[in-house]
């Protein structure tokens, strides 16, 4: 499972229920959206074949302190949601693990599947961001920005992430909304190294040839834009059942794309797409 396309797909299901968090805490401090979708993603970070995945998301608000999660990550809020004029300062740990080519079954390509599996990372840190309610359409729509700082301590990678992000959302009217939202990732030489250098061995197994730049140091390894949207079917998008759809573009970069890996067993252009269901409580 791939870790990266998970944590995008968790930021757009998490941008589309800013929405309906944002009406909701019009009118109370509680809450709690929990959701399920399918999606298609490459199988493995910078793979231009495509499987579908199982989406788990949820989202909370208990006495005004939030958490959320992104794939296989959870977010907690350690802030009190702000009532000065919408604004919300967060701040709290997140921890998160990496799955990518951990399976040789998920790599669908020979290359690629034989240059072996990777050890599953668990990245663990903070976030600090800041967001506010009642920006641009209405009293209800949310812009936040938001950066998270992770570090593998599963002895994987072995390596920092940093991840910025800026998402917007709006309610177009009580039963529907629409969320945009842009990230980055920014990653150390041992990131590079681990899942984009490729070794003598490796090359000779493969048979793609021998690759050191992406670990030669640290940089953006990758920038995500997402769009998602959903449609309450309780007549209300604060409480009840809605439906959940989203597409995503990833784009990976620098020595990252020339990589092997992505240049000619892959491609530098990712793709992500997903359909769920969710309820508020």
């Amino acid at each position: 499972m791939n870790s990266r396309h998970l944590l995008a797909l968790g930021l757009a299901f998490s941008v589309a229920s800013f929405a309906s968090a944002a009406l909701a805490q019009a009118t109370d401090r509680n809450s709690l959206t929990v959701g399920v979708g399918a999606a298609a993603v490459p199988s493995y970070e910078g793979s231009d074949d495509y499987r579908i995945l199982p989406i788990p998301q949820l989202r909370g608000r208990v006495d005004g302190f939030a958490f959320w999660t992104r794939g296989p990550g959870i977010y907690l809020d350690l802030v009190r949601d702000g009532e000065n004029n919408g604004l919300d300062f967060e701040l709290g740990p997140v921890v998160t693990a990496r799955f990518d080519r951990s399976s040789r079954k998920n790599i669908k390509d020979d290359a690629v599947r034989l240059l072996g599996k990777r050890d599953v990372a668990v990245e663990v840190g903070g976030f600090v961001g800041i967001g506010k309610t009642g920006v641009i359409t209405s009293a209800y729509d949310n812009l936040s920005a938001r950066v998270a700082v992770t570090k593998d301590v599963a002895g994987a990678h072995g390596s920092y992430i940093i991840t910025p992000a800026i998402e917007y959302a709006t309610p177009l009217s009580q039963t529907s909304f629409v969320g945009v939202g842009v990230s980055a990732d920014y990653v150390g030489k041992k990131y590079g190294r681990y899942y984009y250098d490729i070794d003598a061995g490796g090359s000779a197994a493969s048979g793609l040839p021998v690759y050191g730049d992406a670990g030669n140091g640290s940089g953006f390894k990758k920038v995500n834009a997402n769009i998602a949207g959903g449609i309450s079917l309780s007549g209300d998008i604060r409480r009840g059942w809605a439906i959940f759809a989203m597409g995503g573009y990833s784009r990976i970069l620098g020595d990252y794309a020339r990589s092997p890996i992505v240049s000619i067993a892959g491609s530098k252009n990712q793709w992500i797409g997903a359909v769920g269901v969710g309820y508020t409580f």
